[in-house]
């Protein structure tokens, strides 16, 4: 397993990834992606904040990172943070545990920037996926409701996020 960086060759595997995700979404109920704006993806992978987890010369599982936040997280956003988005896994791959990998190499990616926390966001209650990002080293920090906003993708609209965060400590993965 290698994570790297989405190369621009790679965006149309990344999109069907992104469409898979909404698929299986759609399939174990609450809300679901509402699609996603092509040039954001883009500017993910000029931008080197697109990444893919590779096994076998397969993409099977992709994330984004940002280093701010400010319309999830509001008055808690931080520039001491790395914040992971769009975590989707190829529909073969399903179970493998890629969120506790990402999780490690989150740590230690963020680490190497000097930033002491790792965060990230889901639409509230999904008690199941909840539960599983604390099993992969995340505290549960409550919900906030978030605002429409044009900056943010479409199933953020009118809903509340739950907040994770973990912080760096000194169990760390390689970052490929």
């Amino acid at each position: 397993m290698k994570i790297t960086n989405v190369a621009p060759t790679d965006i149309d595997t990344l999109i069907e990834l992104l469409n898979a995700g909404t698929q299986y979404q759609k399939a174990v109920g609450g809300k679901e992606w509402q699609g996603f704006d092509k040039s954001l993806i883009e500017t993910d992978i000029r931008e080197k904040r697109a990444w893919k987890i590779v096994e076998d010369n397969t993409i099977v599982c992709i994330f984004a990172i940002t280093f701010n936040d400010p319309h999830i997280w509001q008055e808690k956003d931080s520039t001491d943070a790395i914040y992971i988005h769009r975590i989707a896994v190829h529909p073969a791959y399903h179970g493998k545990g890629y969120v506790k990998n990402i999780a490690a190499w989150a740590k230690e990616y963020a680490g190497s920037l000097n930033k002491t926390l790792v965060r990230m966001d889901t639409t509230a209650g999904n008690d199941k996926l909840n539960q599983y990002y604390v099993s992969c080293g995340f505290n549960h920090l409550g919900s906030v409701p978030v605002a429409a906003n044009k900056e943010l993708p479409a199933h953020y609209a009118g809903g509340f996020s739950s907040l994770f965060e973990m912080e760096v400590g000194s169990s760390q993965a390689s970052i490929g």
